[in-house]
This record gives structure tokens, sequence and C-alpha cells, in this order.
């Protein structure tokens, strides 16, 4: 299926989402998440339905009535796709849909079909096709029939048909190889990070999907980077440079988003996304300020990176103060900030925090090196010369580096 034909009108599912309330004290945020990633997948919405339940039935989810009213409402509405809230068992797919005679997906399906559509580079289409058949292998017994008859749509995407109806020795022939394929590229990756982490301040940018992260990038940076007002707009690290005032520069990182519950399986395949992170020297943690759940979504996103072992320097980025009827003081913050990314309101004090913060950890040094010493300078980068002089001794030269250069020693020898 070309990406062109996702969001093709004959193709639309038109859904109806079921969820399970069992107290928890998130569920209606979690199904407002579920609304909104079935209308980032391309789905058309007909209804919802609740079952407000002490436990789940290990075979069914459901109780027999209430899969009774489904079945009901489907044939009544034209549904041809049923989504769960829930994670659901292989039988208890199985169970469901020989009861409601309709195809049936759960959260992690669904938000696995909205990456398939949305990974741009090799690296992101590998990753997501590794996370669909790791994830859907246990349930292909008993739905090849069903598989085979599929003609697109949510939850098809990906992998392919053909794929899914292969037995399960080729399935894990095919997961090992794109994992080595994955190691290959996240090794290449390392490489490359590793030259460049040597003269380069990192940022990176993390937070709940949404929040605005694209645009923000875009406008730090004058970027073009792809960004829409949907659920996962960017899945693939994206890079670019923010210029200062000072003259001085850093590399600005754009990763996927969180969403609450992340399936393991996604956090898994996207963990060369996230380790962006783990190396960054700051992380810009960006929310949505109008968001209801501003607060609780924050938390999610430093759950999350604690998870993989961020610990770098964090300041939150409160985004979209255009979309909220509000005055915002900047000058009460400390290690957050109040921004639009789309109108440019806090933006330049944003660079500023970001350029004390690297400023902080710099030192200028005044050097003379003689003329048989001038390997040294291949050691510095252009960005970290402040003044540059030929005379009979030698260039002496005033630079501004890191403290935490690794060649800060080497360079000290020629201290004026």
């Amino acid at each position: 299926m070309t990406e062109n034909k996702i969001f093709d009108k004959k193709e639309i599912s038109q859904v109806l989402l079921v969820g399970i309330d069992l107290s928890q004290p998130d569920f209606y945020e979690s199904m407002d998440e579920l609304r909104e990633l079935t209308t980032t997948a391309g789905g058309n919405i007909v209804g919802q339905i609740i079952q407000k339940r002490r436990s789940i039935d290990k075979n069914h989810v459901l109780g027999p009535g209430k899969l009774e009213e489904i079945k009901d409402f489907i044939k009544q509405h034209g549904i041809n796709l049923v989504i769960f809230n829930d994670n659901l068992a292989p039988s208890q797919v199985v169970n469901i849909e020989n009861i409601i005679d309709c195809r049936v997906i759960d959260r992690t399906i669904l938000i696995l079909d909205i990456f398939a559509q949305r990974a741009r580079t090799a690296e992101g289409k590998l990753q997501v096709e590794a996370a669909q058949l790791k994830y859907l292998q246990p349930r292909l017994v008993g739905r090849r029939a069903d598989l085979s008859r599929l003609a697109g749509g949510i939850g098809t995407r990906g992998p392919g048909e053909t794929k899914l109806e292969t037995d399960r020795r080729y399935i894990r022939e095919k997961i090992r190889k794109l994992d080595e394929e994955i190691e290959k590229l996240a090794i290449n990756r390392s490489l490359f990070r590793a030259k460049r982490i040597k003269n380069e301040n990192l940022v990176s940018i993390f937070g709940y999907t949404n929040a605005g992260k694209s645009t923000l990038l875009n406008t730090l940076t004058n970027a073009d980077v792809y960004a829409e007002d949907k659920l996962f707009a960017t899945l693939d690290t994206t890079t670019r440079r923010v210029e200062f005032e000072s003259g001085t520069s850093a590399l600005l990182t754009d990763t996927v988003g969180f969403i609450r519950d992340l399936p393991h399986e996604i956090v898994k395949a996207f963990k060369s996304t996230l380790e962006e992170a783990v190396f960054a020297d700051l992380v810009l943690l960006v929310a949505d300020v109008s968001d209801e759940q501003c607060k609780e979504k924050i938390e999610v996103t430093k759950k999350t990176l604690e998870e993989i072992g961020a610990i770098s320097k964090q300041i939150v980025v409160y985004n979209k103060c255009d979309k909220y009827a509000k005055d915002f003081d900047n000058n009460l913050l400390d290690d957050s900030i109040f921004v639009s990314a789309k109108t440019g309101f806090g933006l330049d004090l944003l660079k500023k925090k970001i350029e004390e913060f690297f400023d902080q950890s710099m030192i200028e040094m005044q050097l003379i090196v003689p003329y048989q010493n001038f390997a040294i300078l291949s050691k510095i980068n252009k960005d970290e010369i402040l003044s540059f002089e030929n005379l009979d001794d030698g260039a002496h030269l005033k630079i501004k580096i890191d403290q935490s250069n690794k060649y800060i020693k080497e360079f000290k020898k020629f201290v004026r």
C-alpha cells in the first residue's frame, strides 16, 4: 500500500472503541487518548462502548451481555473494526471475533500501525517492522484465513499480508535479520555520535507526543522538519544546529514522543532514538501547557527518561502558550519556561537559557602555541576560538572550551 492511499476514503475503517473500566484513576484520559490515536491512524470513530468491571474475563475480556450489545451495534452502524483500549491475548482476540463477527485489534496494534505509517528513515522502518512481527508472531494462530482476506486499513500496514501468512520459522528468521540490520545501523550511529560529541553541545527535545517538539525544533533552528498536529508526527531522530548570539552553537535532536503506558515492544524497538537523551548534555522536556493533563504527561516523560538512564540537566518547556488565555511570567521560573513555538513567544529567552547552561561549564584560556607544536590546533574546534594571531613566537589565541574537554591538559601546557 502506498503512503498516499492510507487515508483513501474507500479504506477508512468505521471504528467502535471499547474500554474496560476497572476503576483506574486515569481511565477516561486513556480513552480520550485512544480516540486521538484512532483519528491519527485515519479511522472514523462511530461509537464507544465502556463496561465497568471488577476484573477482565480471561476468555472474552467482557461479559456475554456486553459482547451481544457490541455485536448489535456493529450491525446497526456498519462497523468494520473494533479497537480495545487494553492489550489482548491471541486467544481473547479470536474468541471475541467469533462472537461479534468483526475484526478486533488492541491498543498496541493501533500504535504500531501509526508507526508503520509515519516512519521515514530506513532504520525507523526496520524498527517498526521488527516490532510488528514480534508482537504479531504469537497472534498468527487462527488468524491466517482472516488475514488473507484483508484489503488494507488500520492494523494491517507494515510487514504486509504475505509476511504474516508465512510460517513461524520464516518469521523468526525475518526478525533475526531485521535485528541484525538495526544493530549495524545503531553501531554506525554510535561511531558518528562519538565523532560528533568531541566538539559539540548536545540538546535533546523530549516530551509527550503532540506537544509541539518538531515545531519548536523548526523555529529554533530555522529548519523545515515535518510537523503536524497529530500523535507521533515524528518517529525518526532529526538533528539540526541552533546558533546563539555569542557565535557558539548546539545540536538539537527531536525524538519520538511518549504516550501513557507506551508498549514495551515499541520502547524496545525505538531504544536507539531514546538513547539520544542519555548522551545529551541538556534535555528540553516539552509539554503542552493548554492540555489539562499537562503535569501528568510531564511525569510520564520524566519517568521514561529515568528508566533509560538519562540523568542530563532538564529544562521543562511549557509550549503552546498561544492556545491558553493566560499571561505567563518567565521571570518567576528557574528550570522551566513558557513558550509558543508557533508565535515565537519566549523562544529568545529559551535560547539564552540553553546558551547559559553551556556557558557555565566553559572556561577561557590564553594560549601561545609554538610553530613546532601546531598539531595541537587540530584538536580545537573553530567555534571554540575567540581570537587568533600569528606572531614571531607562535600562534597567540584565546579559546573557550568545555571543562570536560579531553584535550584540556594538553592545552594547559601552552597557557601563557
